[in-house]
């Protein structure tokens, strides 16, 4: 994949760069745990205030029977703002691959709980040859075993288990847990149960590249300043890179 392509894991080493932790901020609808999360804001107004911010990247759910989600968001989305999106969605056909990049996205999410193996490593070549990057889920040891196996762009630890709709209690453990099992060079992200400051910068602590942060950002009273204190440097130097080099 040429450089001009990489357009979502290139802006995340371009946060960690320039001293940020770097965020993927999500726009999520609604949760089968939290219930309505725009609370009748304007998702376009909400997403200029994260890229404001300094969110490297925006997550889009697309999903609509669960989550609210829609394509036509995605499009809204990619056409208000210039931060690379990814589409977070249950893809299982390689139609939806395509649709993807047509409504404006960067990254598509591919989850190992969800998908049979052959059909996601179908998916990620799909991905791959319409100038996509993919998100491979993962959830606990076994998963990351089997995603290890594919030359990944971005690994995320799912800290909840997308079986259950994230309806679990999961915690940033999980991601600390397993990023100890990644091999160098390989960028992680931490994704889901990250509330604090504190929390989004023990993954980057721990090697990861980065955090995908939606409920704790759609729940603040301010958004815009939710993402500024997920993105503020670290007290202290990590010494370690998040581009993927551990």
């Amino acid at each position: 994949m040429g450089d001009r392509q990489r357009r979502f894991t290139a802006a995340l080493d371009a946060a960690r760069a320039a001293g940020r932790v770097p965020l993927i901020s999500e726009i999520k609808v609604k949760s089968p745990k939290e219930g309505d999360l725009l609370a009748g804001r304007d998702p376009v107004a909400l997403a200029r205030g994260m890229e404001r911010a300094g969110a490297a990247c925006l997550s889009v759910v697309t999903e609509g029977p669960r989550f609210g989600g829609s394509l036509e968001l995605l499009r809204t989305l990619s056409e208000a703002v210039s931060l690379p999106i990814l589409r977070k969605d249950f893809v299982t056909d390689r139609d939806e691959v395509q649709t993807t990049k047509e409504h404006g996205a960067s990254c598509l999410l591919l989850m190992v709980a969800v998908l049979d193996w052959p059909r996601l490593v179908e998916l990620h070549e799909e991905a791959r040859r319409c100038g996509l990057e993919t998100l491979v889920e993962v959830h606990d040891e076994l998963e990351l075993r089997q995603a290890l196996t594919l030359d990944l762009d971005l690994l995320g630890i799912n800290n909840r288990d997308i079986r259950q709709l994230e309806t679990d209690d999961g915690t940033v453990a999980n991601s600390l847990r397993l990023l100890r099992l990644v091999p160098a060079g390989m960028r992680a992200i931490s994704e889901s149960s990250i509330a604090t400051p504190k929390e989004a910068r023990s993954v980057i602590d721990a090697g990861g590249t980065g955090v995908l942060v939606g409920t704790a950002i759609l729940r603040a009273d301010d958004v815009e300043a939710e993402v500024r204190r997920l993105v503020s440097p670290p007290a202290r130097p990590s010494g370690r890179s998040s581009s993927g080099e551990r």
